[in-house]
């Protein structure tokens, strides 16, 4: 699938939601935008998985800007693509390379968080 077909298929995930067993629900709202500095690929973001109680777990989005992490030499991303690793963090810059790299990176973080908490 090429990157329009990602793209079209990330689109086609806004307002859905996957139950998965214990309660785990992953939500997607996608809407096109226009393209500026702040979301270069002219889509605005959020891929949330949330807790059977509703507490948000972890997320991708590209709704405000978070600070950078690194030294003073590290130049600040311009862009809002970023995501939350856990329900405490504040957020970390994500570098937005395509559609498919997101949904991809999106499933293999629920599937991190699933094998975390069946384990522990």
């Amino acid at each position: 699938m090429g990157e329009d077909g990602t793209l079209a298929y990330l689109l086609d995930l806004d307002g859905e939601e996957i139950i998965y067993d214990g309660g785990y629900v992953a939500r997607f709202r996608v809407r096109r935008v226009g393209v500026s500095v702040e979301k270069p690929h002219g889509v605005s973001y959020a891929l949330t998985f949330h807790a059977a109680d509703g507490r948000r777990l972890m997320g991708y989005d590209n709704a405000h800007r978070v600070s950078h992490r690194g030294g003073r030499f590290v130049e600040p991303q311009t862009a809002f693509d970023h995501w939350h690793r856990d329900e405490m963090d504040k957020g970390r810059p994500y570098l937005f390379v395509n559609a498919e790299t997101l949904i991809a990176d999106f499933f293999d973080e629920i599937g991190r968080i699933l094998r975390k908490r069946n384990d522990g």
